[in-house]
């Protein structure tokens, strides 16, 4: 039979005459032959060719399988009909006696241990046969039984390339049905004394049996069982819950969820609509970022949404809706993504403060709030501003020196000068409260926090103080190791880290004052510093910053950029922010800068030019650089409410955002 020209073998019975039409597959040549009844499965061989050794010992093996009494899935009631597919084989063979000779691309033999078929009746024998398809990609094992067709293939077979239907001797077509086991009496009967004993036992007996059973089965019954118990673990609880009486339950589920997730889950029904709608998951999702984020802190107060969230009442007496917050949370991201996009190309507003000293000019230090700017002068004042109208509200006078730094918090100001004096200060009245004389040169800089100070001084010492109160501040210890002045201090719980002339680091423990490392690799002497957490930040008259791993004293990176002296540096979780003597102020990008990979050239994100003179201090945030400079000015940097910014969106659509990934 050519290749391609059958579209089925003709199968016929040695008794009756009768024949059964069988559709070959993709175009392969078929004959099946019906005789006697085979005691045992024979595997047709090729018609030539020497077998390999290898492909003998596994078709002995294979034989030896099929045709053994002991397998576990043969029985003597009922044989099972499998066929056993092997993987597909390129060598082109001719079967001898079941292949009519034709071209053939793969081969897959077919194994089949069978008895006869008692519904048919009589001996009538079982048919077997190897099948091999004409298929470039795939192969295909198909075994016809008393006019039935069952379909195997490999994992890469096309099952579209299979015949699914078979042609009956009167000629009818008919759709495969798979076989229907026929139940016997004996269990039914068997089966309902089972489930009686089963459902008089304990629920962990049931499962313990239940376990048991299910140990017992093999794999092919472990996915029918899985199949079938898929649905029935599933539940739509969020549903569920409400019409129990439990919707709180349900929206705080919900109220775990994301912003995209909310999105989605807004879209699964019109119950999870309502769950989302009516338990304000907008709001809720709103005022946990305000709680945890500060960036979203800051934006609720100078956006003024603040207002509507948690307990406050708002102005009109009438609390919105869910589709306010679900509205006001895409205009917060485009506030943070402009924020963002403003600090990596440098795009801000800018406020400049005059502090007009009469004598000396120069800003040596400063800290702020959103009230107020507390700034130190080289004319020995300290001066507060109002951070709205940048009027000066208050002057405080008593140092006799240069202030060259200071702190303050809810209580106190407290500063330090070339006078070496360090003075405490009442915020509110600016009443000066104590004075505190130990030190023998200019006190440069000082930190407290949690009833604890340290200053550090020209004399190339550093005092740790005890405050119970501002006016009961005592020496607690002098840490003496530096070999030069001491510029900086700064400490938590676990260090004090301190930075010198010296061009050396030291790390002091907080609460023994005892001396643990020196980190080495500034070459010049080190002007500021910042230390949170394992990381120290630095900066030095070599022009250079430095990021340190305080536990083990290694140095992270280098940062190079500035062209004299770095005078004033900070860092939070996103970026680095330093000032120098040539009067120029660089934003770097502090997650690459822990990165090795990173390379040195992408690390500053921005140089801002605006001081005409020496950048003596800066603090920033999430929206602004606060600066002073020896140009005696104060400017205040807003990355939030850039002009050209808004101007151009007057101008352009605003964008839409959607949180649901497609």
């Amino acid at each position: 039979m050519p290749r391609g020209s059958a579209r089925g073998a003709c199968v016929r019975g040695g008794g009756g005459g009768r024949e059964a039409q069988v559709p070959a597959c993709a175009g392969s040549g078929l004959a099946l032959r019906e005789g006697a009844a085979p005691a045992r499965l024979g595997l047709a061989r090729p018609r030539s060719g020497t077998m390999d050794p290898a492909e003998a010992v596994l078709q002995e093996k294979a034989l030896k399988f099929m045709n053994s009494s002991e397998r576990e899935d043969c029985s003597n009631d009922e044989p099972p009909r499998k066929i056993i597919p092997e993987k597909n084989s390129l060598r082109q063979h001719e079967h001898a006696q079941n292949i009519v000779p034709g071209k053939i691309k793969h081969t897959s033999w077919a194994f089949l241990n069978m008895k006869s078929d008692d519904s048919i009746g009589g001996n009538q024998p079982a048919l077997w046969s190897t099948v091999n398809c004409d298929l470039t990609y795939n192969s295909c094992a198909r075994l016809c039984l008393n006019q039935e067709t069952v379909c195997l293939g490999s994992t890469a077979m096309k099952t579209e390339n299979c015949v699914a239907k078979t042609k009956l001797a009167n000629g009818t077509s008919s759709m495969i049905v798979p076989k229907q086991r026929k139940l016997s009496a004996s269990y039914e009967k068997e089966k309902e004394l089972c489930v009686k004993y089963f459902e008089q036992w304990s629920e962990s007996d049931q499962v313990e049996f239940v376990e048991h059973l299910i140990s017992q089965m093999c794999h092919y019954q472990h996915g029918h069982i899985n199949s079938y118990l898929k649905p029935m673990l599933q539940r739509d609880f969020i549903t569920a819950l409400p019409a129990r009486g439990l919707d709180h339950i349900a929206e705080n589920i919900l109220s775990y969820l994301d912003a995209k997730s909310l999105c989605a889950a807004e879209l699964v029904c019109k119950e999870w609509y309502r769950v989302t709608s009516d338990g304000m998951l907008w709001k809720k999702l709103i005022e946990r970022m305000v709680r945890t984020d500060s960036l979203w802190r800051g934006l609720a107060e100078r956006r003024g949404w603040g207002q509507y969230l948690f307990k406050n009442k708002p102005p009109d007496g009438n609390a919105p809706p869910n589709s306010f917050y679900r509205a006001l949370y895409p205009k917060i991201i485009q506030d943070i993504e402009t924020i963002e996009s403003n600090w990596r190309c440098g795009r801000h507003s800018l406020q400049r403060i005059h502090c007009r000293s009469e004598t000396s000019k120069g800003v040596y230090c400063l800290q702020y709030d959103d009230q107020k700017i507390v700034s130190g002068l080289r004319d020995n004042t300290i001066k507060i501003w109002d951070k709205n109208t940048l009027e000066c509200k208050r002057i405080l006078t008593g140092h006799t020196g240069s202030v060259l730094c200071l702190q303050y918090d809810e209580r106190v100001i407290i500063t330090g000068s070339s006078d070496s004096t360090v003075r405490v200060w009442d915020v509110n009245t600016g009443e000066m409260l104590n004075t505190l004389i130990h030190h023998c040169e200019a006190v440069l800089h000082l930190r407290f926090n949690n009833g604890m100070m340290v200053t550090c001084s020209k004399d190339r010492s550093i005092a740790v103080w005890d405050m119970a109160s501002p006016t009961d501040i005592t020496l607690r210890r002098v840490l003496v190791g530096h070999r030069a002045a001491v510029n900086v201090v700064d400490f938590d719980d676990k260090y004090i880290v301190s930075a010198s002339g010296d061009r050396t680091i030291k790390v002091w423990n907080t609460s023994t004052c005892e001396f643990v490392r020196t980190l080495n690799g500034h070459k010049r002497g080190i002007a500021c510093l910042q230390y949170r957490d394992r990381l120290v930040v630095s900066g030095s008259s070599d022009n250079t910053i430095r990021l340190w791993d305080i536990e083990c004293g290694a140095c992270l990176r280098v940062l190079e950029g500035h062209e004299e002296l770095v005078r004033c540096i900070r860092f939070d979780n996103k970026r680095i922010v330093s000032g120098a003597y040539d009067g120029k102020i660089k934003v770097w990008d502090l997650v690459a800068a822990l990165d090795p990979r990173a390379p040195a050239g992408t690390l500053c994100l921005r140089t801002l030019v605006e001081h005409s003179g020496r950048v003596f201090r800066l603090q920033f945030d999430e929206f602004q650089i606060v600066s002073s400079s020896h140009d005696d000015t104060i400017l205040i940097w807003d990355f939030l409410n850039d002009p050209a910014a808004q101007a151009e969106s007057t101008r352009s659509p605003s964008r839409t955002y959607t949180y649901i990934s497609r």
